[in-house]
């Protein structure tokens, strides 16, 4: 069998024992919980999972690893899809053990070149209880970033409206077979019991502000004109509604000011 990684598939493969425990750690995970794996590979991360005494209900695209994974895990409590994750239905691959008052949590080396689908279809209501990634650490960097900072943009609010992310550690290029060509850090989220976007309005959020940061070296009266094919009359009534300085560039407004602006945007669309 050629278990070879595939570079088609974003295939890096994790074998550093130390490194696979401190991430099945960080993830949280323990007994009367399942962990929803993307990507198990040859089985690395998985076997450390289960050394924490939860349930692995992994989802592997590469049909060639599947009958090595089966064998290696039988007798443990492992159950493997085979198949893309991003056309699967996550919540109804753990309702088996949720409909039973199990946790539900989600862990993976994913393939960095569909981290940010992979980070929406996580935070999908209802949510998992922790979403533990190993992605690059640049774009952890993005995702952790406060308002202000140079790595702070859409992703950064997008994913802060709804949850709370910490980059933990980082794993460096040489850990990995075959070696990336960046490094990696371990990036953990905790969905809010109550995201500052409600699920309904996500869409509309991540919209409204992709727009503005297409624009973050203009001013907030002038992007949010031009995202939004407004007067300038009109874009400043919004952002006072919203509390933001109108000359201020998007890169400095915080999570809380987009979701007020939102609010602004949202109330007149209704009017």
């Amino acid at each position: 069998m050629n278990d070879r990684a595939r570079k088609s598939l974003g295939q890096h493969f994790l074998s550093d024992p130390r490194l696979l425990g401190r991430i099945a750690a960080a993830s949280g995970a323990g007994p009367r919980e399942v962990v929803l794996e993307i990507g198990p590979g040859k089985g690395a991360l998985t076997a450390a999972l289960l050394d924490r005494g939860c349930t692995v209900v992994a989802i592997e695209r590469d049909e060639r690893l599947a009958i090595p994974l089966q064998q290696r895990f039988v007798g443990r409590s492992f159950a493997l899809v085979t198949g893309d994750a991003l056309e699967l239905d996550w919540h109804a691959l753990v309702a088996p053990w949720t409909v039973d008052g199990f946790l539900w949590r989600v862990a993976g080396n994913i393939p960095y070149y569909i981290t940010s689908p992979l980070l929406e279809r996580a935070l999908i209501a209802p949510f998992p209880a922790s979403i533990t990634y190993l992605v690059q650490k640049e774009v952890a960097d993005r995702i952790v970033a406060p308002a202000g900072h140079d790595d702070y943009g859409a992703l950064s609010v997008g994913i802060q409206a709804v949850a709370v992310a910490k980059r933990l550690f980082t794993v460096g290029k040489g850990a990995f077979t075959p070696a990336p060509k960046v490094d990696s850090a371990v990036l953990h989220l905790v969905p809010r019991s109550e995201p500052l976007v409600p699920p309904d309005q996500v869409r509309a959020f991540r919209t409204l502000v992709t727009g503005l940061f297409s624009y973050r070296r203009k001013r907030m009266q002038r992007a949010l004109r031009e995202a939004l094919g407004v007067s300038a009359d009109e874009a400043a009534r919004l952002l006072a509604v919203a509390r933001i300085d109108p000359d201020v560039r998007p890169e400095v407004v915080d999570v809380g000011g987009f979701v007020r602006l939102l609010a602004a945007v949202t109330e007149e669309g209704g009017e």
